[in-house]
């Protein structure tokens, strides 16, 4: 049996924007089905919001993500999780960095640490916290 983790990110109204955003950081094709493609809109205005999306790239990235419906609650918290990117090339992690760090808050500049070659941590524009490093050899 194979299993795979991949992230699915909650947003409310952004999560086509978020989704592209990611798609142009690390490639990869996008699939995106909306609440009025699957007749599933509770709410007209809600039609073309996202009820579930993905990227996903040959180099094994992939993240989901959809628009909680207005009628359900959502509260992000402080921090409730991270995404931890991890490759064994500081040359590709650093385009990563870069391209999430746009409009984003450094949090941990990206760099050598301790414990890995490189290591850095970003919120992005859409509040979500990043954590890439590469894998010590």
């Amino acid at each position: 049996m194979t299993v795979n983790v991949t992230p699915h990110l909650n947003f409310r109204g952004e999560a086509r924007a978020a989704l592209e955003f990611y798609r142009s950081v690390f490639g990869g094709d996008l699939v995106v089905s909306t609440y009025g493609d699957l007749g599933a809109a509770q709410d007209p205005a809600e039609a073309d919001l996202v009820v579930w999306g993905q990227v996903s790239a040959p180099g094994g990235f992939r993240v989901m993500a959809y628009d909680v419906p207005a009628a359900l609650p959502l509260s992000r918290g402080e921090d409730p999780f991270f995404v931890s990117v991890r490759g064994g090339d500081v040359a590709e992690l650093t385009d990563l960095w870069e391209g999430l760090a746009k409009g984003g808050t450094v949090v941990q500049p990206f760099g050598p640490s301790a414990w890995a070659e490189a290591y850095g941590m970003v919120k992005d524009r859409f509040g979500v916290t990043w954590v890439l490093d590469v894998v010590a050899g």
